[in-house]
């Protein structure tokens, strides 16, 4: 029978403030679902992004954000398919998931094949902090970036949660990683806690950058890089993507250069931004022999079959729980957002329910 929860729901996008938390009536799981009592909830730009009505996957009209959550199955519905009564996933069971907005609440009805066991020993808040971003890493590096050991891989954003999970994965399979961050303070953070040598991290300034990227690679020993791996796009695309070695693969899935202060919109600062966005062409590319690939991890939530894979893949690669940075209670989400957007955040932020 249908239950209650706590959700945070925003009406119409455009503005942080218009969050609100509200009590709504949840069905019982339709078909192919499980109904999951919420533990803790991951956090990632494209919440703000979305609320801020600046993402293309924004739902339109009102909705809840969130991509991703850890809890117990409450209910489990009817099996949709042989492949839901493979999965045997049953009441009682520690799981943690990705869903397609709706996220932020108390309980959420899931699709079976968007859920995966937590691992022993792991906390709810680190469970919550893997499917997105750890996915995304994965999707990014190893299925489009074809990354194999040896590579010379620049990170944007290498504090945050999708960059400490790339960090993870390229250890995993031999890379070599170049780390990207925006304060100094998160510079010595990676050199405290993931032991990166001083000379493989550059703090991102617009003036020095392709400066800062030379001495990197010329540290490293390489000529240039075989993969950079973009969160932030904006004025230092051409820098790393003109560094690319010939057969180099630029992978951009987020655009950070974009993230706006404030409750709402600032369009003095977004539309300058938008006219400089980088400009590519394709026949110079055929020359250089470079590409260019985007993703939005959100787009390939219909592609349920390739997460047995990826998730077996992350086991292997990503063995050690993710960094949680902060945690906030379910009370004080938009204070979370707000912390994320201000971009002082080391690894994952998470709400705990």
């Amino acid at each position: 029978m249908p239950i209650r929860r706590e959700v945070w729901r925003i009406d119409r996008a455009g503005s942080l403030d218009r969050l609100t938390r509200r009590s709504e009536e949840l069905e019982d799981p339709a078909p192919g679902q499980a109904r999951i009592a919420v533990k803790a909830i991951g956090l990632n730009f494209a919440d703000i992004f979305a609320c801020l009505g600046l993402y293309s996957a924004t739902p339109k009209g009102s909705f809840i954000p969130g991509l991703e959550f850890a809890g117990v199955v409450e209910a489990v519905g009817p099996a949709a398919s042989e492949a839901d009564e493979a999965r045997g996933i049953r009441a009682g069971d520690p799981v943690a998931g990705l869903t397609r907005f709706g996220g932020y609440a108390t309980a959420v009805n899931v699709a079976l094949g968007l859920l995966s066991p937590i691992r022993p020993g792991w906390s709810f808040a680190e469970a919550a902090a893997l499917p997105a971003q750890a996915l995304t890493a994965w999707y990014g590096l190893v299925r489009l970036g074809q990354v194999e050991r040896g590579h010379v891989v620049l990170v944007q954003s290498a504090a945050g949660g999708v960059g400490l999970n790339a960090l993870s994965l390229l250890t995993a399979v031999g890379a070599r990683p170049i780390a990207v961050v925006g304060r100094a303070s998160k510079r010595q953070w990676l050199i405290d806690h993931r032991g990166l040598a001083p000379e493989q991290i550059v703090v991102r300034d617009r003036a020095t950058f392709g400066a800062d990227l030379d001495r990197a690679l010329a540290a490293a020993g390489a000529p240039g890089f075989n993969l950079v791996f973009d969160a932030v796009a904006g004025p230092f695309f051409q820098p790393a993507y003109d560094r690319l070695r010939r057969e180099g693969r630029h992978v951009v899935y987020g655009a950070a250069d974009f993230m706006t202060p404030g409750a709402r919109v600032n369009y003095l600062h977004v539309a300058p931004r938008y006219f400089r966005r980088p400009r590519i062409d394709p026949l110079q590319m055929m020359s250089d022999n470079r590409s260019v690939m985007g993703f939005n991890l959100i787009w390939l939530q219909d592609r349920v079959d390739l997460l047995p894979a990826a998730f077996r893949a992350l086991e292997t690669l990503v063995t050690a729980p993710p960094s949680v940075g902060r945690r906030f209670a379910f009370a004080e989400a938009p204070a979370a957002m707000r912390y994320l957007q201000s971009g002082e955040s080391v690894g994952k932020v998470v709400l705990e329910v």
